[in-house]
């Protein structure tokens, strides 16, 4: 679980929310995103499911489970879907070496 405070917070950044705007949807306190966001505290399973809908991707996603997010893509031909999964997989190995330059 430890993936999930990080997670969350680059899915917060990603879509423009402050802590206190992702707190008002959640309706929780802004306190409480904070602890999520640094492993401090874990969501109960309703707010994880909200956090999952407003960010529209999976629990599993969120928990670690899976780093597929899951998008729609059931009106994409078979070429257009092997595009997409070759581009998220380089967004991924970037993000990695990124990662791996800041924790050296």
């Amino acid at each position: 679980m430890l993936y999930f405070g990080r997670k969350l917070r680059k899915l917060r950044k990603d879509n423009n929310l402050t802590q206190k705007q992702l707190a008002d949807k959640l309706e929780i306190t802004k306190a409480t995103v904070s602890a999520y966001e640094t492993n401090a505290k874990y969501p109960s399973i309703e707010v994880l499911i909200k956090i999952s809908n407003i960010f529209n991707v999976s629990s599993d996603y969120l928990l670690g489970l899976s780093e597929k997010t899951e998008f729609q893509n059931s009106n994409l031909t078979d070429e257009q879907n092997i595009i997409i999964e070759e581009i998220i997989k380089q967004f991924i190995y970037l993000n990695n070496q990124n990662i791996n330059k800041k924790t050296l």
